[in-house]
C-alpha cells in the first residue's frame, strides 16, 4: 500500500491545503493529513479544533484519514509505515524553505520521499496567515476555507462583548 503523509499546522485548512489533498488522495492508495504540534507558533486553534475541522473537510475522500503528531516528521511517517511526504508549493518563494526540509527530512531518513504539489492556481495565493488576518478584520473568507471552517474562523474571531 502506498500511504503518503501531508503535514502542515491547518490554522486553519484552507482550500488550497484541500486542493494538494484531493490530488494527493489520486496519487496514493492512503493519505494521511497529519496535524502538526508546533510549540513555537501561536495557534489560533487549538490542536484538537484543528484535527476536527481537517477531519470535517476529507469526510467525503474514503482513502484519507486525520491524525496529528509532535517531534520529528521522519519518525512519524516511519511508524505509519508511509514512504512519502506531500508538501504544497504555491510559488516560487516556498521552494527554497520546502528544499531545504526535504533534503534535511532526506539525511534522517533515506527511505522517505518528498513529493511537492502546486495547488491550482486559483489557490497559489493562500495561506492560512493571510485568511486569519482577512477573517480577523471582518473580510469574508468563504471562498478561501471551507464552509465549516468559514463558521469555526467567525466563532473564534467574533468580538467579544
Amino acid at each position: 500500500m502506498r500511504i503518503a503523509i501531508y503535514p502542515g499546522s491547518f490554522d486553519p485548512l484552507t482550500n488550497g491545503h484541500l486542493d494538494v489533498i484531493q490530488r494527493a488522495a489520486k496519487l496514493f492508495d492512503r493519505v494521511i493529513v497529519a496535524v502538526a504540534v508546533n510549540e513555537s507558533k501561536q495557534p489560533l486553534f487549538t490542536l484538537a479544533e484543528r484535527v476536527a475541522l481537517v477531519k470535517k473537510a476529507v469526510a467525503h475522500l474514503p482513502n484519507v484519514a486525520t491524525d496529528s503528531f509532535d517531534g520529528l516528521l521522519v519518525e512519524y511517517v516511519a511508524a505509519r509505515k508511509a514512504k512519502a511526504i506531500v508538501r504544497g508549493l504555491r510559488a516560487i518563494s516556498d521552494f527554497e524553505f520546502e528544499f531545504q526540509l526535504a533534503l534535511m527530512n532526506r539525511k534522517l531518513d533515506e527511505n522517505i520521499e518528498t513529493i511537492f504539489m502546486m495547488p491550482k492556481d486559483t489557490y497559489t495565493f493562500l495561506s492560512s496567515r493571510i485568511v486569519k488576518e482577512i477573517a480577523r478584520l471582518g473580510g469574508d473568507v468563504r471562498s478561501f476555507v471551507p464552509a465549516h471552517v468559514q463558521v469555526a474562523l467567525n466563532r473564534k474571531l467574533k468580538p467579544k462583548k
